[in-house]
């Protein structure tokens, strides 16, 4: 007998509905009417609570092999949502190019170090674009951060794909106005977020 008729059976034979057993396990009508349709499994957490309210073992519900599949594919999937994470968190950390003194300021014949809020020696269009490309960057990490904790899969490579565009024009940018800092720094997040990205890709093969 495979899951979703054991699951089913277990159901009926406690006079229960689906929308009961939802509620049992804090998931929705429509996840328990999948499992039962054999369109899906239960996370582990989830397989866990089943095996526990109705007093079988988790070999009774699964076969080793399933349970094994089930077990890799979470690994997986927790594998990808900390890649995503942490890929938004490094897009958080371009909020550094703004705040810390990578920019040189020449006063009465001394070069200071200053950030970029303060630096005045380069061109209106360049500050207003190393502003933008920075925004930019912080926002998409926002974004990847709340998708990631909200668990939405959907667009999150893609964003990944636009972060590290925008980081290598933001590198060729920065080189071309000379920003010798700043481009190191940028440079190393997007090294990083390099990695990140192709750790990704591997779990997704």
């Amino acid at each position: 007998m495979e899951f979703n008729e054991k699951l089913q059976e277990l159901r009926k034979n406690r006079g229960m509905t689906q929308e009961e057993l939802a509620e049992v396990l804090y998931v929705s009508r429509t996840t328990i009417s999948k499992w039962e349709l054999g369109r899906g499994y239960p996370s582990i957490d989830s397989l866990k609570d089943i095996s526990k309210f109705f007093s079988v073992s988790i070999d009774d519900l699964l076969s080793g092999e399933n349970l094994l599949t089930l077990a890799e594919k979470e690994n997986k999937s927790n594998i990808r949502n900390m890649c995503d994470l942490l890929f938004g968190i490094v897009d958080l950390c371009s909020f550094i190019l703004i705040i810390l003194p990578l920019y040189p300021n020449t006063i009465d014949g001394f070069v200071y170090s200053v950030n970029l809020l303060n630096y005045t020696q380069t061109t209106g269009l360049n500050k207003a674009i190393c502003w933008i490309m920075f925004a930019l960057l912080v926002v998409l990490g926002i974004i990847k951060v709340i998708l990631t904790k909200m668990n939405v899969e959907k667009g999150n490579k893609l964003l990944m794909e636009v972060s590290i565009i925008i980081s290598i024009l933001t590198v060729l940018f920065l080189v071309v106005t000379k920003e010798v800092y700043a481009v190191v720094v940028v440079f190393l997040l997007l090294i990083i977020k390099g990695v990140i990205f192709l750790r990704r890709v591997k779990t997704d093969n």
